[in-house]
């Protein structure tokens, strides 16, 4: 398998490097990047379908994802709540607007779900051709990753501004830290490696990405375990933040991990208002940056 960090972080480098002005090119890019997520977790579906003991592996995958889930995000809430209490975020007052459609928004993320169950079902089939899901899977993933160097370059936020935004930055840093103590916990529970279980709190809810690469680097059950927890991560956050946004600024943010810099950013503005936005697309970009970077160290 490329799980080498370098095949990881070269494509993410050489993409980081491009500065794109044309608004076209970076809608094609986004485009591009949607394309490949979906190719990517068909393969991983049909992965999946062709391991041995089937019924057994997939027991493994409700219960490690529960799992995952359970302990990264309940640590993450008891961290950000002492954040909040330690250090509120004090705005004035904000009457909340009417958030979009979380049904809207969960149906986006259960499209990708499908994507999964799709290669999933073709794998069923047997064709003999599909054993080569695998090398075109990792070819897949290094073009995948040089579509998202482009995208964290071309987000409109500089690391210097980045780094000054003190909010936006110490709740990144508290979400990371104690997604990572999850992770290591859940990997506890479950008698797997502490680095494998540091690995799959690494996707920081980044499930498009996190399941992929983990697949890469440890195969298709723990990949979509990964894909199951942080997919689990956004649906819970999308529910909790109108209720925690007036009270626990800081943990309604924080849960969203690394996509509070695209797909929560919509229900986080109306809730929370304008001021909210520059902590969230740097929360998201510090924590989506981390995540390629630290499940590359991780599964080494």
């Amino acid at each position: 398998m490329y799980s080498g960090l370098l095949i990881i972080l070269l494509p993410l480098i050489l993409g980081y490097l491009i500065h794109l002005n044309n608004k076209s090119m970076l809608t094609l890019v986004h485009k591009l990047l949607n394309v490949m997520v979906y190719t990517i977790l068909v393969l991983m579906g049909i992965s999946l379908a062709m391991l041995e003991n089937l019924g057994s592996n997939l027991l493994s995958i409700l219960l490690y994802a529960t799992t995952f889930f359970l302990c990264t995000f309940i640590i993450n809430m008891l961290a950000l709540f002492l954040l909040d209490k330690r250090d509120p975020w004090i705005i004035n007052t904000h009457k909340q607007e009417k958030p979009p459609s979380r049904l809207h928004m969960a149906l986006d993320s259960v499209k990708l779900c499908g994507a999964l169950i799709l290669g999933f079902l073709i794998g069923l089939t047997g064709w003999s051709w599909f054993q080569f899901s695998n090398r075109a899977s990792e070819v897949a993933l290094v073009f995948l990753l040089f579509l998202v160097g482009i995208q964290l370059r071309n987000n409109g936020m500089s690391l210097r501004q980045t780094l000054l935004n003190r909010r936006g930055t110490i709740i990144a840093i508290v979400v990371a830290i104690s997604s990572l103590l999850g992770g290591v916990l859940a990997a506890f529970l479950l008698g797997l490696p502490a680095k494998t279980g540091l690995a799959i709190a690494s996707g920081y809810g980044w499930y498009s990405l996190s399941g992929i690469l983990i697949s890469d680097a440890y195969g298709p059950v723990l990949g979509s375990t990964a894909f199951f927890n942080d997919l689990a991560r956004e649906l819970a956050s999308i529910m909790l933040i109108p209720i925690l946004i007036n009270r626990y600024r800081s943990t309604a943010l924080g849960l969203t991990g690394a996509a509070s810099i695209d797909f929560t950013l919509p229900i986080l503005q109306r809730c929370g208002g304008v001021s909210i936005v520059p902590a969230a697309i740097v929360h998201g970009f510090i924590l989506s940056l981390m995540t390629p970077l630290f499940i590359a160290f991780f599964t080494q």
